[in-house]
């Protein structure tokens, strides 16, 4: 029950991933969302999932796992039911986000019950399975969006979601036991206040930025560093405050810090990727939505396949060696994309996914182990909140920074070729291209082939930088991580470094 909670978390994103491009075609088929709109129909969700993360870990650890499990599965089913009846972007990035209040209750829950169900020697295994059902979700999501995009209208890919909540509201009931922390830690509004008015502020700057092709630009640069600002303001009162959000403490073990820092990167590398290439399948290929669901299933089935056996890989070389070897994967494979053309053969994508599915599984599995052990049991809650804070951070910025070099990139390609007069948002993205050539008729066809070539060389920068990500994460588990060392003495070591932080 715990995985089929988890199962709709996280095959909400993959579902929306292949939704992307019928989101941003115009009414009736779509809402006519531009690239920002689809960036921030994206980042509303994962923002308020991770500004709420922490909070709702901890009111797990106060009132009780299920019971907070339970409501976050509803307010869920509630904002993915209005999602499905957006009538405009505004509103569908507003349900997002009350999507993403319910998802910040239902995650951390999920591993904090896992945690305390199974003993420390079975944790691993477990973990094990629990991101294998995260390869399991990646896998359905898309192929799932596909067959209701082929029949249904778009907002049934939120619309899916209602009866797997109530489906998994009735197990839970039955099925799950109730767990809470004896000495649960106090709320901290002030501290989830500030998270989220900085992490929003940052993001819109570089959302902008891209749209605007100009990071110099005065409001751009000045949201950026106001939200930097508010989220120093965020560290310095968390470090003050005797009830924080964040204990930042937690940090001062080196293997934990870097654990929770490659979590971030791999998917800040990987969630920009994903934004990509729908639109290289679909609008440049021409793959249908289905078509790209099953495209994409290579990377699901390789996590799926090895994310339960990553563990035994880490117990024959250690933490350092598998997660380096997986890092230096993906940046591999991030880095190949640069390669692809509009007539590359389709099985080196099928190949490139398939090996990124393989590197993530190498990482989450070993680093969520590194992770949850780090902290007492009591604190499931807590542990388990900072790893996915931390990973839909990495990810919102991933989209942020990453689609907006997209958006820059291709702006610079683009707009030289528009005709006269052409409106500003015609340059944003393909999408918005193809759109204008559409009302120009006869006259816009010229524009086409332009347009992929211009997205084809953004899509080949963006993925560039995304590599460049994953190297310096490559730099962060070699150096940081441990080697290979016997668990008892692993996990005496963890111990050891968390009562010297406390």
């Amino acid at each position: 029950m715990l995985m089929l909670s988890l199962l709709i978390v996280v095959l909400d994103n993959s579902i929306l991933n292949v939704a992307i491009k019928t989101i941003s075609t115009p009414a009736p088929t779509g809402l006519g969302a531009t690239q920002s709109e689809l960036e921030w129909a994206i980042n509303a969700y994962t923002l308020v999932f991770a500004g709420l993360l922490f909070s709702a870990g901890l009111l797990g650890d106060r009132l009780g796992r299920k019971k907070v499990l339970l409501g976050g599965l509803v307010v869920f089913g509630l904002g993915s039911a209005l999602a499905a009846e957006s009538g405009s972007p505004v509103q569908l990035i507003v349900f997002r986000a009350v999507m993403g209040i319910g998802a910040a209750f239902v995650m951390p829950a999920t591993l904090a019950v896992l945690m305390n169900v199974f003993e420390r020697d079975e944790q691993p295994k477990a973990i094990g399975i629990w991101a294998g059902g995260v390869g399991l979700a990646i896998a359905i999501g898309p192929i799932t969006g596909g067959v209701l995009l082929d029949h249904f209208w778009w907002g049934s890919v939120f619309l899916i979601n209602v009866p797997i909540v109530v489906l998994a509201l009735g197990l839970m009931i039955w099925l799950v036991p109730d767990s809470r922390d004896p000495n649960p830690g106090r709320i901290d509004p002030v501290g989830v206040l500030l998270s989220v008015v900085g992490l929003v502020l940052l993001v819109y700057g570089i959302i902008r930025g891209g749209q605007l092709a100009d990071f110099t630009d005065a409001t751009v640069l000045g949201t950026i560093v106001a939200g930097l600002v508010v989220l120093a303001a965020f560290v310095v009162f968390e470090k003050r405050s005797d009830h924080p959000s964040i204990d930042v403490t937690y940090f001062r073990n080196k293997v934990f810090s870097a654990a929770i820092g490659v979590i971030a990167l791999v998917f800040f590398s990987l969630m920009g990727v994903t934004f990509f290439s729908v639109f290289y399948t679909q609008t440049v290929r021409g793959y249908s939505p289905l078509q790209t669901g099953l495209l994409m299933l290579p990377l699901a089935v390789a996590q799926l396949v090895f994310a339960p056996r990553a563990r035994l890989v880490v117990d024959r070389f250690g933490n350092k060696a598998t997660c380096t070897a997986g890092m230096a994967t993906i940046a591999v494979t991030l880095a190949s994309f640069a390669t692809l053309d509009a007539d590359t053969p389709i099985w080196l994508l099928e190949v490139i996914f398939f090996f990124m599915g393989a590197g993530m599984a190498h990482i989450m599995t070993p680093t969520s182990v590194v992770i949850m052990q780090a902290l007492p049991r009591e604190k499931a809650g807590s542990a388990s909140a900072l790893s996915n804070t931390f990973r839909q951070v990495g990810g919102a910025l991933g989209i942020a920074v990453l689609g907006s070099v997209l958006s820059a990139s291709y702006r610079g390609s683009i707009e030289d070729k528009l005709p006269a007069g052409a409106p500003h948002a015609a340059a944003e993205s393909i999408e918005a291209t193809l759109g204008l050539a559409a009302r120009l008729g006869p006259q816009g066809e010229s524009l086409v082939a332009p347009a992929h070539d211009a997205f084809l060389h953004a899509m080949h920068m963006t993925a560039l930088c995304g590599a460049a990500v994953a190297v310096i994460g490559v730099v962060v588990v070699a150096v940081c991580l441990p080697g290979r060392t016997g668990a008892s003495q692993q996990g005496g070591k963890e111990e050891e470094l968390v009562t010297a932080d406390q």
